[in-house]
Parts: structure tokens; C-alpha cells; sequence
């Protein structure tokens, strides 16, 4: 408890108990709220602490302060102060003084720096929580519903994502909902789209499924309508044997997709009740129907707040449901959705800001000694199987999962100029500080006539790559290169489809398969590998089928048609037929010798394929083939 009124934060005025001083005289307290202290490890928050006046000393409680997760170790006439279990983290240390009191001096910051910085503080969280609401914020952090979610202030300030993506008309009354009382006993369904953009993977529509009793949410992004079915099976797989229950209820409104006779006709052999809407009372599913306008203001705030393109509504939405699973909400008491579903708080320690630039570890095996070590590439969302951020590469212009990245939250990427929006960059990597000086966006800026006529398509490495090679001379409009793909670029990015025969009769109609089934025939003749003879009765003969393989060049076009005759080894019997298999290869000690004397002597090395090398194997047994 303290008197000093300066040095709390979020008091509640509410709080008028009374104190019994050592004198037995009962003070009243005046409120109560958090104090801010400063150590060598950040701010520290100490809470519950009560506003009593006219009080002399700042007393701290041992009891209090254990109840907030520190840990306090007495012994040898100190007491040492620690952040938590680990015991690794010391925050104070305090000598016993003769009157066997521990004094504990704490250098709190002011108000107004305090203040500056939980304000400061508040926005970054209302940015990585994809503009949640204050209210939700506080209420998360008031009952602790999540680790890691610091003390925040509400902001009076409008967040401009917030106005240009969530203002709508004002709700309408309603009465009080009937809810189910265990998880899956009710689950709404509504189906968003079709979009103007289709997403990064080709999707036009997304489809949710809310758990009417945890308000749990499940997303999926479909090219078509026809693909309702086969999700909701996956779905309904997916959350009966992850949860235990059985899925008893469906609600849904009218379309197509959810009104086909295969949908129904599946709905009645898994014995679920269907609850569809009245033709025009979309409200009659107003949990979905509401669901799903809060996921696209939430997708469409991140998307604007940080300029990204609309194709990547479909990673947007993704993170928006895995936030709001995470978030407040009002349908479920002092619970996230998270935990009601799972039985586990959830942890958000891990949120970044959507469409922030980051940077991703690139590992040893796919870079050179001198390479970097770091991609950039734009945050897009959180891995869903895997323990990972989807990060955007910048330079493949694909997204990859990471769990190695840095962030840059304050920053986006300036996708109409292909340039980070700030050109200076100061990053803390390996020890090491990398100065914006050297950067590609500086180089950028001092050669702004390249950007504007630059491809729209370039990425950032290859525009710097472009300024270097004319770096001696200012370059004009007309003499900026203009990148070009050949054809067999963009074949080779086609998803091409080469079939190949499956049998002899189908490969005998295609004369380049005849062409290469003869020069296997003839390379087996030339080595000797059979000899004619009449068929034994008393041994056992195996059969021989063609194998076809199509070759490709590294661009893509066909390099050769491959044919084998093989036998069908399948048809022998270990112990009977044979006793062992085994198969030559080279030993990498000898190798690496070869080329460490090569090396050391000078020599020249060459490389040469011995073509149908496994046909000189010579065989001790007697083998029939037809």
C-alpha cells in the first residue's frame, strides 16, 4: 500500500476499505491499482496495491507479491527478488537492516512517461490483436484470460483501420438466445463469396464453422461451392475425434450448397438435425452471419492498415479466426473461445503484426559460405499443423513457415514501388548491427528515376541487383531494363502433366517408346546377358515387364525416353529362391581420398556414366526368365 497517488496506474475508485494501522486506528483507502517499476529486466508490475492517505512509508506485501508470480528466497540477511520459477531472473536484492526490516528502494518512472508508454504500448497490442476492440483487450487482461498480455490503457484516439473497416449502421435489439451446453451439440455454418480477388492458393470463397457453445471457429477456402460437402466431412472428422463429441445439430441458411440432395443425403446417414433459415431471415443464422462480418472487417483492417494487396484476403481471414479463438468475447463467460473448446489457456505472446516485414533464417544446407542469412519477406499469418510463422518470401514470391524470423512491426513493404517504406534499417543480428546505409532501400533512394519505371513484378533483390550494374552513371527512363520471361520460364512454372505407359501395348503406338525399348534390347544383347534356351519343367520361370520413364532438362523439356526390361523379383521367395540381396555402391571414404590427391597432385578428374552398368553383373545361380 501506498499514499503516493502519482505512482499508480489504473485506479479503481471503487475499492473504500479500510486499513488498521499499528496505532489500531482504521484508515480509509481511497482506491486501488498497479504500480510501475523500472529494473534492470524492463518494467515490472506489482498489482492490487491500495491508496491509503496520510500513510508514511510504502509497505509491500511478501504474500501479495507471491500471489503475482514472483518468487522471494530469505537467507544469509537478504532476500532476493525473482521474476519467476526459473530462479534465473533476480529482480531485487534486499539487505536486512537492524531492526530487521528489508527496505526496497524503487525508482518508478514518472506518470507522464508511464503514461506515454502503456499508451504506446496499447496500440501495438490493438494492432497485433487485428484491431480488437479495447474493451475485449482489458477485459483479457483484467480476468488473465492469456499469457503474456501486459497492462493496457483504453485510447480515446480513433484508429483509422478501425473507422475506414468497422463502421456500420447501429445494432438492432434482440431477445435472449437459447444455447446448447456442451461442445458440438449446435454448430453454425455460412458460406462467404464469391470475392472479386482470388487468394495466393486460387480460392474465391471461405466457409466457417462456429461451435455454438464455445463460439470456437473453423475457416476452410474453397475454389467452388461443390466443395462444401467434402469440407464439412473433413471438418466434422477433424473436431468429433479431436473433442470427443458428436456433432448433433447443423444450422445454416438455404444456399445450394447446403440444400444439394448429397448433403442431405450424408446429414441423414450421420443422423445430425439440420436447422435451416426461412427463405430471406438471414437473421434466424445471425451467429454465423455475424461471425463472418467480424472476420472480413478484422482481415480488411490488417490488409489496409499496412497496404497489402487484396490477394491475400485469404491469409487475412486465416489469421483473423485464429486471433479471434484467442480474443474475448462476450457469448462465453471469463473464457476464450480457445479454452472453452480445449481446456487450455492460450498464449499470445507469439502475435505479431499482420503484413509487418520480417526476416527469415535461411538454413545452412540452402545458402554458400558467404550468403545471407536472412530472406525478407512480409508476415502473413500463423502455421496451423506446424509450430511456425507463414512468412511471405519477397524474392520467391511464395509463402514458406519459419520459426526462426525477425520482426519489424513498425515497418511494411511498399507493394506498388517493390520497396520497404523506410529507407533507414538498424537490425541487432548475430551481435552485429546492420546499418540502413547499405541497404537495398537506400539504394533505392538515391536512384528514384529506376523505381518509377521499374517492372512491377521485380523484387527487391533484383532491383538493387539493377542499380548496382549501372551504379557509374544515372540512368534515364527510356535506357531502365525491362525484366522479360522467356517461354520456357513460364512452361517451366506450368504444372505440366506428362502420362507415361503403363504396359507394352500402350507404349508400341508412340514411336520415340519403340525407339527406346529397341536400344534396351540391343545394349542386352551386346552384354550377353541371357541365352535362349528351351523352358525347364522342373525350374520355377519368372516374368519380365517394361518399366518407362520420361527424362526432363532442368528447363523443363523432355531430355529422352527411358526404357527397362526387369524381372519380376517380386515372384521369388527368400530362403527358397535366395538367401541374401545386396547391392554395390561406392564408398565415400574412397571418393573423398581421390579427390584429396587429386587435389593435392594437381590432377585433372573426369566424370563418365558406365550406361546399363547393372547388366555385367555376373550371376552363380541359375535364373529362368520369360
Amino acid at each position: 500500500m501506498t499514499s503516493k497517488e502519482s505512482e499508480l496506474i489504473n485506479i479503481d475508485r471503487s475499492v473504500t476499505c479500510k486499513v488498521k494501522m499499528g496505532s489500531r486506528d482504521l484508515v480509509q483507502a481511497t482506491g486501488k491499482g498497479t504500480l510501475v517499476v523500472e529494473t534492470q529486466h524492463g518494467k515490472r508490475y506489482i498489482k492490487e496495491v491500495l491508496l491509503v492517505p496520510r500513510l508514511d512509508e510504502n509497505l509491500l506485501s511478501v504474500g501479495q507479491m507471491m500471489e503475482h508470480g514472483y518468487y522471494i528466497l530469505f537467507g544469509g540477511n537478504k532476500a532476493v527478488i525473482f521474476d519467476d520459477e526459473s530462479l534465473n531472473n533476480v529482480i531485487a536484492i534486499v539487505t536486512m537492516e537492524g531492526n530487521r526490516c528489508f527496505p526496497l528502494s524503487l525508482e518508478s518512472i514518472t506518470p507522464a512517461a508511464r503514461k506515454a508508454s502503456v499508451t504506446e504500448d496499447s496500440w501495438m497490442w490493438h494492432k497485433r490483436l487485428g484491431h480488437l476492440n479495447f474493451a475485449s483487450m482489458t477485459k483479457m487482461q483484467q480476468k488473465e484470460l492469456v499469457c503474456g498480455l501486459p497492462i493496457l490503457t483504453e485510447v480515446e484516439d480513433v484508429c483509422a483501420g478501425c473507422a475506414s473497416s468497422k463502421h456500420h449502421r447501429e445494432k438492432f435489439d434482440k431477445e435472449q438466445a437459447w444455447r446448447v451446453s456442451y461442445p458440438l451439440e449446435l454448430i453454425h455454418t455460412n458460406l462467404c463469396g464469391p470475392m472479386q480477388n482470388e487468394s495466393v492458393g486460387g480460392n474465391r470463397y471461405f466457409i466457417t464453422f462456429i461451435d455454438d457453445y464455445s463460439r470456437m471457429c473453423w475457416v476452410y477456402f474453397l475454389r467452388n461451392k461443390s466443395g462444401a460437402l467434402n469440407v464439412f466431412k473433413k471438418f466434422k472428422a477433424f473436431v468429433e475425434l479431436q473433442s470427443g463429441y458428436k456433432l448433433k445439430k447443423l444450422r445454416s441458411d438455404r444456399g445450394g450448397e447446403y440444400t444439394s440432395s448429397e448433403f442431405e443425403e450424408f446429414c441423414a446417414l450421420q443422423g445430425m438435425k439440420r436447422q435451416l433459415t426461412v427463405a430471406y431471415s438471414l437473421q434466424q443464422n445471425g451467429v454465423a452471419e455475424r461471425r463472418n462480418r467480424t472476420i472480413c472487417e478484422m482481415a480488411r483492417s490488417m490488409l489496409l492498415e499496412k497496404g497489402m494487396p487484396i490477394t491475400f484476403w485469404a491469409e487475412a481471414v486465416n489469421t483473423a479466426v485464429y486471433i479471434q479463438n484467442r480474443c474475448y468475447t462476450t457469448s462465453i463467460i471469463e473464457k476464450t473461445p480457445f479454452e472453452a473448446f480445449t481446456g487450455r489457456k492460450p498464449g499470445v505472446k507469439h502475435l505479431k503484426v499482420f503484413g509487418c516485414l520480417c526476416y527469415t533464417h535461411i538454413p545452412s544446407s540452402l545458402r554458400q559460405k558467404w550468403d545471407s542469412k536472412t530472406g525478407k519477406g512480409v508476415f502473413v499469418g500463423y502455421g496451423s499443423c506446424e509450430k511456425g510463422y507463414r512468412v511471405y518470401d519477397l524474392k520467391t514470391e511464395k509463402i514458406v513457415l519459419s520459426r526462426s524470423v525477425i520482426f519489424s512491426e513498425d515497418r511494411a513493404w511498399n507493394w506498388e514501388r517493390n520497396v520497404m517504406n523506410q529507407n533507414h534499417l538498424s537490425l541487432n543480428i548475430e551481435g552485429g548491427e546492420v546499418e540502413g546505409g547499405n541497404s537495398v532501400e537506400n539504394l533505392v533512394a538515391a536512384h528514384p528515376d529506376n523505381i518509377e519505371h521499374c517492372h512491377q513484378n521485380s523484387t527487391a533483390g533484383e532491383l538493387a541487383e539493377n542499380i548496382d550494374n549501372d551504379n557509374s552513371q544515372q540512368s534515364s527512363p527510356s535506357s531502365t531494363p525491362v525484366k522479360l520471361k522467356t517461354l520456357q520460364d513460364i512452361y517451366a512454372r506450368c504444372h505440366m502433366c506428362i502420362i507415361e505407359p503403363e504396359n507394352y501395348q500402350e507404349a508400341f503406338g508412340d514411336k520415340a517408346w519403340q525407339e527406346a525399348m529397341k536400344e534396351e534390347l540391343e545394349v542386352i544383347e551386346k552384354n550377353n546377358t541371357w541365352e535362349l534356351v528351351e523352358r525347364p519343367i522342373d525350374k520355377p520361370v519368372i516374368g519380365v515387364k517394361w518399366v518407362y520413364k520420361t527424362k526432363f532438362h532442368l528447363d523443363g523439356t523432355v531430355q529422352k525416353h527411358k526404357a527397362r526390361l526387369v524381372a519380376k523379383g517380386y515372384a521369388q521367395k527368400s530362403g527358397i529362391d535366395y538367401n541374401k540381396t545386396f547391392a554395390p555402391v561406392a564408398r565415400l571414404d574412397t571418393i573423398r581420398t581421390l579427390i584429396a590427391l587429386a587435389a593435392q597432385k594437381g590432377w585433372k578428374l573426369f566424370q563418365l556414366d558406365v550406361k546399363s552398368a547393372f547388366l555385367n553383373g555376373v550371376l552363380k545361380e541359375e535364373v529362368y526368365v520369360e
